[in-house]
């Protein structure tokens, strides 16, 4: 008896990923990339999305055979309804695509200060909502937002409460949704791929700064927030949720 509870728990664990396929839009480089790994290696497949088709063939390439790509623009509804129109079904969708403005209230223009909403709020939303027709009902969806939901890091309305609504929306799509699963993955500040392409002087010092602001005394790395999404993907009791990998930032 206790051996037929113990293999019904590791079933229902969903911690397998094989024969189950990933969609990652955004997954050329960066915390998608990593996610990539992850779900290659727990014998799954993955779709990339993003809008460079050379990042993309680069990265399928890196994974090997259970990769494959598309180009795609989460700002371009016609390029979103393509992308998913080409896809059988969907197990697991992440997509962390966007292309938006930060900064203070009375600096941004108004398109300037509606841009993470733009792109990342409605980037995210069109995607569930385009490929919820292929998901599978014991799929899972994990949205991405920020820890500056919870702890505003500087002068940055407009991208506090981006962050807000997207946890906002996770719950909402997690009952609209149900019995698919809908979380959202909430990082603090990452030492990675975004952070690369700015200059080492600003990047040195938000570093310095995340350092003295959370409990861990660093930036988390992209493998840490990958490791985040696909607990997400596999935890088959978890919905409606916000995790936060962000060292303790948010308690500070």
């Amino acid at each position: 008896m206790s051996q037929v509870m113990a293999d019904t728990d590791d079933e229902r664990s969903g911690g397998d990923l094989r024969g189950r396929t990933a969609v990652l839009i955004g997954g050329g480089s960066g915390i998608g990339l990593r996610v990539a790994h992850r779900v290659v290696a727990a014998g799954g497949r993955v779709v990339l999305g993003g809008r460079t088709a050379s990042r993309l063939s680069a990265a399928a390439k890196e994974l090997g055979d259970a990769a494959e790509w598309c180009t795609v623009d989460t700002g371009d509804l016609d390029s979103l309804a393509a992308f998913f129109d080409g896809l059988a079904h969907v197990d697991h969708l992440f997509t962390t695509a966007a292309s938006y403005r930060v900064g203070p209230m009375r600096e941004l223009s108004a398109a300037e200060a509606a841009s993470p909403f733009e792109s990342k709020f409605w980037g995210q939303y069109h995607a569930v909502r385009l490929a919820a027709p292929k998901l599978a009902e014991d799929g899972s969806v994990v949205l991405m937002s920020g820890a500056a939901s919870a702890r505003p890091a500087g002068l940055a309305p407009a991208y506090v409460a981006c962050n807000a609504a997207i946890e906002g929306l996770g719950r909402g799509l997690a009952v609209e949704l149900a019995p698919v699963r809908v979380n959202v993955v909430s990082p603090g500040t990452v030492d990675g791929h975004l952070w690369s392409n700015r200059p080492d002087t600003v990047r040195q010092a938000a570093f310095e700064q995340y350092r003295r602001e959370t409990l861990l005394g660093r930036p988390a790395t992209e493998d840490e927030i990958a490791h985040a999404v696909v607990y997400l993907f596999t935890n088959t009791f978890t919905t409606g949720s916000t995790l936060y990998p962000d060292g303790g930032y948010t308690l500070r």
